[in-house]
């Protein structure tokens, strides 16, 4: 199939494609490729970027998207000591001042999840990369993973991830102590602001997510409570104050260990959407919840897919205040990315299937990116794959 266009503007010359086809993209990524992310920057530049072996190094690589598919890739950085995780994969950011941001994992002791969230920041559109750095400086050897990097101003980085230095440090033996969640703000000069304890006890290894909204930050995580019940919570910071954890809606999902399993937020002005996986009741679903007022409130969670998915969802909102879920399904033996979309009204539409895909740790989390009026598509299947369907 020859590849298409993936410029966040599209061209005259694909007016004739039929609305709700899926358009399979020739990816960039080699064979063995994984752990992708998409992202869309400010300036509209579409950016897919995937974990690679060079030799002996693990290397975080990217690509933009061009007028005839994806641009040749980029290597960000590469490295030997690196934690590369099916579940805690590297992302890249842009800021509005045109600066891009990449994080990446680094092992930093001899324990399995002793590692280091590392960041680096490049200012002339990823050509070249300052000396990475660390946004958390407790010197203790545990995990910090799970980051959410999102932009809070023009070209400062906001940065929230789990942090496992409660676990160990202080005395407490391994496991003694409760994963948090924390927060800090990079300014351009490289300096650390801002630090903050969001969440004392979460679940210990689920995908956090944030964006910013009108009225500021909102960052959401799986939540774990002292008899183990393990619900989607948000945080905000409202007047420069962050307020306190509060559940996004209460499922009840008591469970011992984490699902490995985290939610997704997407914002547009006011309009914010979290879809998560949830198995409360021993029934497993999809669902997403929709607020209007830039997360103070939210209503309660449309059901997606209660056909026993994997989840691993990612949602997306549009200027015009619908939203788009996507996730992991079950399709008989094997499984299938699916997206659905819920119009300004919240009527549910149609769920298409994007691709056919296993549903083992190695097809990781798929994603999703609103790109002009397209949806473009990532996900791994013995390689990073990606295609695109227009939204109109």
């Amino acid at each position: 199939m020859h590849p298409i266009l993936l410029t966040c503007c599209l061209l005259p010359c694909l007016a004739s494609i039929v609305s709700g086809q899926v358009q399979e993209v020739l990816s960039p990524a080699p064979i063995g490729s994984g752990e992708p992310n998409l992202v869309v920057t400010p300036d509209g530049r579409l950016l897919l970027s995937w974990i690679e072996e060079i030799g002996e190094k693990h290397a975080l690589c990217y690509a933009t998207g061009e007028n005839d598919g994806w641009s040749d890739p980029t290597v960000v950085v590469s490295g030997e000591n690196w934690f590369v995780n099916w579940a805690d994969f590297p992302s890249l950011v842009g800021l509005p001042d045109g600066s891009l941001a990449a994080h990446w994992l680094v092992k930093s002791g001899k324990d399995t999840y002793d590692y280091d969230v590392h960041i680096a920041r490049s200012s002339d559109g990823g050509k070249t990369w300052g000396k990475s750095f660390t946004p958390h400086r407790d010197g203790v050897k545990a995990e910090h993973g799970f980051v959410s990097m999102f932009a809070n101003d023009r070209d400062v980085l906001s940065v929230a991830w789990l942090d496992g230095r409660e676990m160990k440090a202080g005395g407490h033996g391994h496991g003694r102590g409760n994963m948090t969640l924390r927060y800090v703000e990079v300014q351009s000069d490289g300096q650390l602001r801002g630090a903050a304890l969001l969440d004392e006890r979460v679940c210990e290894c689920c995908q956090t997510s944030a964006v910013m909204t009108n009225k500021g930050p909102v960052v959401v995580y799986r939540d774990r409570s002292h008899d183990e019940v393990r619900d989607i919570a948000m945080v905000r910071r409202v007047d420069g104050k962050w307020l306190k954890p509060q559940l996004v809606h209460p499922d009840g999902w008591k469970i011992a260990g984490c699902p490995v399993n985290g939610p997704s937020i997407a914002a547009s002005g006011d309009n914010v959407a979290v879809a998560w996986f949830t198995a409360a009741r021993d029934r497993a679903c999809v669902q997403v919840a929709i607020s209007r007022d830039s997360g103070a409130t939210f209503a309660a969670p449309l059901r997606l897919d209660e056909a026993n998915p994997i989840g691993r969802a990612k949602v997306r909102v549009h200027t015009d205040g619908s939203v788009f879920v996507c996730w992991l399904a079950r399709d008989d033996k094997v499984g299938a990315v699916r997206m659905c979309r819920l119009d300004e009204r919240t009527e549910l539409g149609d769920v298409v299937t994007i691709a056919r895909t296993g549903v083992s740790r190695r097809n990781g989390f798929p994603q999703m990116v609103i790109c002009g009026d397209a949806l473009v598509f990532a996900w791994t299947d013995g390689r990073v794959q990606t295609a695109r369907l227009p939204i109109k």
